[in-house]
């Protein structure tokens, strides 16, 4: 049987209440498409920016194996006391699927510990997703690349950690290539960055797209462990006295 995963989408929903354009193509909400597209047997739960806690009350994180975020034009209205909450969320094992423009929001960058700038260029150009580790679980069922005849391009130098495993290279019709697929572990939870997912385009309903998601969520699901015990500790054998 397959593992039930409750997840989280996480999605700001401002440019689909502001921009007719990005209505069009989602008209429901990025975090609706996204949700529509995962593959799993567990509680899909879907939380945006205007809710109250931005719908990431403690209960629902606490009831929440795997958060996917998407974030672009209102990072900042993000709450401190949310991030701080998320933060220790993925310390202690929830997984985080971080999307596209998401690189900048602030739990990305706290986890990272950089600046997570890059390169951009809106220009309707190909972008096609090079998977430079066939045999990772988040490519499973994925060919030798995933191609968007549309994106916005992002180009290195990409400023976050060396990623733990590199699992997508993206490359652009304007020359520009870009980490597109990073694993980090932070804690004890597993983080994955996932590039495509520009706002006026229809990426989030691309099956290949979808398909790299639902196996982001397998992979980030929790391990059944115990936290770690932090902290000054006793011996476990008896220390012999030393003269």
């Amino acid at each position: 049987m397959s593992q039930s995963i409750n997840v989280t989408v996480w999605n700001e929903y401002r440019h689909e209440k502001t921009n007719e354009k990005v209505a069009e193509v989602y008209p429901q909400g990025m975090h609706t498409a996204i949700a529509e597209g995962l593959e799993t047997t567990g509680k899909i739960t879907l939380a945006t920016l205007d809710e109250a806690e931005h719908g990431l009350t403690e209960q629902v994180l606490n009831d929440t194996d795997v958060l996917i975020w998407w974030g672009h034009m209102a990072h900042g209205d993000v709450q401190d006391e949310i991030v701080e909450r998320v933060h220790d969320r993925v310390l202690k094992g929830m997984g985080l699927i971080v999307l596209h423009s998401g690189h900048f929001s602030k739990i990305f960058k706290k986890l990272m510990g950089t600046g997570c700038d890059l390169k951009w260029r809106e220009a309707n150009e190909k972008e096609r997703i090079w998977v430079v580790n066939p045999g990772h679980p988040i490519v499973d069922g994925i060919g030798e690349y995933i191609e968007l005849p549309q994106e916005e391009m992002y180009g290195e130098h990409f400023d976050i950690p060396q990623p733990d495993e590199l699992v997508l290279v993206s490359w652009f019709e304007g020359g520009e290539v870009f980490r597109s697929g990073c694993c980090f572990t932070r804690g004890m939870g597993k983080i994955f960055y996932f590039r495509p997912g520009h706002e006026t385009y229809p990426t989030y309903y691309n099956p290949q797209v979808r398909k790299v998601i639902s196996n982001a969520v397998k992979w980030a699901a929790p391990v059944k462990r115990d936290y770690p015990a932090y902290g000054n500790a006793q011996p476990l054998e008896v220390i012999k006295e030393k003269n």
